[in-house]
């Protein structure tokens, strides 16, 4: 069945820069009534407006670690939008630190962001998408959260919990309309790491040359936009090395090991 865009209103968190502002850019294309989430409403104001009907589109501005503003938050959106048909989870922030060098708040702080957050809000939206009849539910994991590397351990660890909660949710209410997705992005050019956690808990605040040389966030969107279209649950879009990388651990996972303990790896 095609998917009627023009029907569907779909909240994006994370929707403020990167990959999350390209899926609200490409989602309005296609119809959608866009609900932009983020901490920063000016930044989230210059996406709505590089949004095709931009009137239409609302702002939801939050911190998604903070529980009581993620309660006030989907109470606003679901008042304002009356329905929410697709949430898109796409908030979080990444890592670059040796586990030895990384302290335990900041490996709780990534998981707080990057794991718990994102179940919260997902639990607040369901009995409403489940009274509607359906809605679909979209993880955005990592390849990191599918092969272990250097340097982000914690960032990792968050990624793959999210992947496996994602797939329990699916399981449990793949009979009550609830559709289940997780993307798996790899190197895509957006401020990740610019703004991934060193081991003291500061921003690294530098460009990683594998993110600068990565995938373009429209490339990235274009790719998501056509797979959720046909209703796929597994979602990688990355590079030809990290593609490769995710065969190599199906096949075997000695042998990437070996392969990411000989590599440069940042």
């Amino acid at each position: 069945m095609k998917t009627k865009y023009n029907a569907l209103t779909i909240w994006i968190t994370g929707a403020s820069s990167g990959i999350g502002e390209a899926l609200a850019i490409a989602f309005a294309k296609r119809g959608a009534t866009i609900i932009l989430s983020g901490r920063d409403e000016i930044k989230l104001q210059a996406v709505k407006k590089r949004c095709k009907q931009s009137k239409k589109h609302l702002i939801v501005a939050f911190d998604i670690s903070d529980a009581n503003q993620t309660n006030e938050a989907y109470k606003s959106a679901q008042q304002q939008a009356g329905k929410i048909d697709w949430l898109i989870n796409n908030a979080g922030i990444s890592q670059r630190s040796l586990i030895m060098d990384t302290a335990e708040d900041v490996e709780r702080k990534i998981m707080e962001i990057d794991y718990f957050a994102q179940t919260r809000l997902t639990r607040l939206a369901l009995p409403d998408m489940l009274e509607q009849g359906g809605g679909k539910v979209v993880m955005v994991s990592s390849v990191a959260g599918l092969l272990g590397t250097q340097y982000r351990g914690a960032y990792g660890a968050a990624k793959a919990a999210l992947h496996m909660w994602a797939n329990s949710l699916r399981a449990e209410l793949y009979d009550q309309g609830i559709e289940v997705a997780t993307i798996f992005p790899g190197f895509i050019q957006t401020n990740v790491s610019m703004n991934a956690l060193t081991g003291d808990g500061s921003t690294q605040g530098t460009m990683d040359e594998a993110t600068s040389n990565g995938l373009t966030t429209a490339s990235f969107a274009k790719q998501v936009v056509k797979a959720l279209t046909k209703d796929e649950e597994y979602i990688i879009v990355a590079g030809t090395k990290e593609k490769l990388a995710t065969r190599v651990n199906r096949l075997s996972p000695p042998k990437l090991y070996k392969l990411i303990r000989e590599s440069k790896v940042t």
